[in-house]
């Protein structure tokens, strides 16, 4: 039961800091290195005339080696 619980006290701990993220995205957007962020190297982009796709490849690495780190922190944390 104390499990389910830490559990659910993490996951509303992230619930806040996303929702708290997004109340105030009109001001981060604000930050230059924030702003670069879809515009990474290794994001794909290609136009044409009635055409558009973007795939932000370079931009999902870079999030998905932020999170895992958090993670790992977290669960070193815990022992």
């Amino acid at each position: 039961m104390q499990e389910l619980g830490k559990f659910l006290l993490i996951l509303g701990a992230m619930l806040g800091l996303a929702g708290l993220l997004l109340y105030l995205s009109p001001h981060l957007s604000q930050l230059p290195w924030l702003r670069n962020l879809g515009r990474l190297p290794g994001d794909i982009s290609i136009k044409r005339e009635n055409f558009r796709f973007y795939f932000p490849l370079g931009t999902s690495v870079l999030l998905s080696l932020l999170l895992s780190l958090i993670i790992y922190l977290i669960q070193q944390w815990r022992r």
